[in-house]
């Protein structure tokens, strides 16, 4: 009679114990479920394409001052409002994305009209169109410096590259 009771008592141990396990697992998928449904720590949906607009134009952490045309031409950059015009001046921020996203938070300071320049300067690499008016035949110089920078922000996400100031 002993050994039945406990056996019943190791069944009902681990058919609870595998309950527990179901339990655990299915907070589990749910909790992995509801992170995936969040973009980019929480990014609001309008904002993203603007955002991954923003990073293709000037997130640039390894572009050199030679990079210029093939970074443009690679990234498909081209004038507002056309298909494949040549932009007059670009700028790449070498800087990680983290470090620029900051700038529209407690790293910037508000200019009006949702614009904010970083409290600390970036080094950039400017290419200005020396040459051609359509890609494939757009020729580009590139100058390094470094600068404050001035960006759109849409919700602390940057959305746009308003300028570049020499000097705070």
């Amino acid at each position: 009679m002993t050994a039945s009771i406990e056996t019943f008592s190791f069944i009902h141990s681990f058919t609870q114990n595998n309950k527990v396990m179901e339990i655990h697992q299915s907070a589990v998928i749910l909790l992995l479920v509801l992170a995936s449904s969040f973009t980019a720590y929480g990014q609001p949906d309008d904002i993203k394409p603007r955002y991954q607009k923003f990073l293709n134009q000037h997130l640039g952490p390894r572009v050199s001052e030679q990079d210029c045309g093939k970074e443009i031409s690679k990234r498909g950059i081209t004038a507002s409002g056309t298909a494949n015009g040549c932009k007059d001046v670009n700028t790449f921020i070498q800087a990680n994305k983290n470090d620029i996203k900051v700038v529209c938070g407690r790293g910037g300071t508000p200019q009006g009209r949702n614009l904010f320049k970083s409290n600390q300067p970036f080094p950039v690499v400017t290419c200005k169109l020396q040459s051609g008016q359509r890609q494939p035949n757009c020729q580009y110089r590139g100058k390094k410096s470094t600068r404050y920078i001035v960006l759109g922000c849409d919700r602390e996400w940057p959305v746009h590259y308003e300028e570049g100031i020499i000097n705070g």
